[in-house]
């Protein structure tokens, strides 16, 4: 049996849950979540519908050493929550920086999760970025929240291809400067 390579990412604690590295089991929860139309459309890589075997190379490209980009799973089991509430990602860009991602399961929108998994993502710096980006569909107001609450100041309007929408939507994006 082939043995993944793990890339060596920090847990980072936050006060509902911890974010971790991604695992191959995360898969079906993963799946069950991106694969809600809701969820989809408001990202600009999740397809919809999702394609078998979507989720489990997206899991197989975030364990590569030389991946661009580092994702964690929202696990709330040692809080006696689910083992995957979404996840946050930092992906990588030129200059020491990092845009950064997340989409948390429906069930639990409006609930502060993805506000802290934010917070605790700048906190912790892992990629000690000097600066990391945002970029949120207009029509998602709650995301821009979670920005601006995490201390991101509003830098202007763009516009990002949705995969699951088939079309460029007006976007917010956002900087956060760090150290």
């Amino acid at each position: 049996m082939k043995q993944e390579t793990i890339v060596p990412q920090p847990v980072i604690e936050a006060p509902r849950m911890v974010l971790r590295p991604l695992r191959p089991s995360d898969a079906g929860l993963m799946a069950l979540y991106a694969s809600d139309k809701r969820v989809a459309e408001m990202t600009t890589t999740i397809p919809h519908p999702l394609p078998p075997g979507t989720i489990e190379a997206f899991i197989a490209q975030a364990m590569r050493p030389e991946s661009d980009e580092a994702v964690w799973a929202m696990d709330a089991t040692d809080f006696g929550g689910s083992e995957v509430l979404g996840v946050v990602s930092l992906k990588r860009m030129d200059r020491n920086q990092s845009e950064i991602g997340y989409w948390v399961a429906p069930a639990l929108w409006n609930t502060g999760f993805a506000s802290e998994a934010v917070n605790a993502m700048v906190a912790a710096n892992p990629l000690g970025n000097k600066t990391i980006f945002g970029s949120v569909f207009q029509d998602n107001p709650g995301s821009a929240r979670v920005l601006t609450n995490a201390g991101f100041e509003y830098l202007g309007d763009a516009e990002a291809f949705s995969v699951a929408r088939g079309a460029k939507v007006p976007t917010w994006t956002y900087l956060k400067r760090l150290g």
